[in-house]
């Protein structure tokens, strides 16, 4: 317990500091940017919603520290605030339809990758010097070197624009009703195909080396000799013994990745036109959005943290040391 209070204590802090740049950012650009936000709306805001603008981005009268507890409480309560690319509708309605597809996207990437990059690593590492061990990481470091603009847009240009397998863009068919109805799920997987595959193409030789340098290492331990010593076979040997202790360093990698990866999509949902954060991002920032860029950034920091959470409590379940 005492563990989990000290990590959940660390986040906290670490949440805290990503609020204060928030806050901090704006105010070392030039000029005001609820000026620059006044100018973007084109003259649409009322005075009052000027107003509204200011204290929900903490510029309100008074010294700079009034003006931070006034953020910090527009942050608490959630209150976001309008965007400006489609005011006046709130910004936490625009990530509300936007976040899902993103962790979607991702979380089922990510799971393929990491299952069959694991398993991969485990299986080349155990058979060192092999033809498999030869073939297969190199093969998928090759395609993990190519810059990941290129794969997709080689994938999107063979499999979308020349043979037109795969539609152009969008998450789902727009012509459809959102609904958990056969129709609606079978042309959500239809879309996301190619931004899927392009994920696991740059992903997967990432997992295929972190859990055999990991494996590699623990092979070489004196139980793990002493458990061939024993007569175990080869496939308990692997997975009761050395996959164990090796998942350990593996978890930290995917803590951070998965965390970093909600940011990450920004390529892959550009050149796909899929509806995720990756795509809002550059759309606020040229925009110069300010609520929707705040928004933005600290949902990615907060989804770094929870992964790193996520990781720290794993660690507990999988070390017993630290349940000491």
């Amino acid at each position: 317990m005492g563990f989990i209070l000290r990590r959940l204590g660390f986040y906290l802090v670490a949440i805290f500091v990503a609020i204060t740049f928030n806050f901090v950012l704006p105010r070392l650009m030039p000029g005001d940017p609820v000026d620059a936000l006044f100018i973007a709306a084109g003259g649409k805001m009322s005075i009052e919603q000027l107003a509204a603008f200011k204290e929900m981005l903490g510029f309100v009268d008074g010294p700079l520290w009034v003006q931070y507890v006034q953020y910090l409480k527009s942050v608490v309560t959630l209150d976001l605030g309008p965007t400006i690319m489609l005011f006046p509708t709130d910004v936490k309605l625009i990530l509300n339809n936007t976040l899902p597809w993103t962790l979607f996207l991702v979380g089922v990437a990510s799971l393929f990758s990491i299952v069959g990059g694991c398993m991969i690593g485990l299986y080349a590492s155990y058979n060192r010097g092999g033809f498999f061990d030869r073939f297969m990481p190199v093969s998928f470091q090759f395609l993990a070197s190519i810059p990941q603009a290129v794969t997709a847009l080689f994938i999107f240009f063979i499999f979308a624009v020349t043979l037109k397998w795969f539609p152009l863009g969008f998450a789902s068919n727009p012509d459809l009703d959102v609904g958990w109805n056969w129709v609606f799920i079978k042309s959500v997987a239809h879309h996301a195909v190619l931004p899927m595959v392009t994920l696991i193409a740059s992903m997967l030789a990432t997992w295929i080396f972190t859990m055999r340098n990991a494996m590699v290492n623990i092979l070489g331990e004196d139980y793990i000799t002493m458990a061939k010593a024993k007569g175990l076979s080869d496939r308990r040997i692997m997975t009761h013994y050395a996959a164990r202790n090796a998942i350990l360093p593996v978890v930290t990698a995917i803590s951070m990745a998965l965390g970093l990866a909600v940011a990450g999509q920004v390529i892959i949902e550009q050149v796909y036109n899929y509806p995720g954060i990756g795509q809002l991002i550059v759309k606020s920032v040229t925009a110069r959005d300010y609520p929707l860029m705040q928004a933005t950034f600290l949902l990615i920091v907060v989804c770094v943290l929870i992964a790193n959470f996520i990781a720290d409590l794993l660690y507990l379940l999988l070390d017993p040391r630290l349940r000491k």
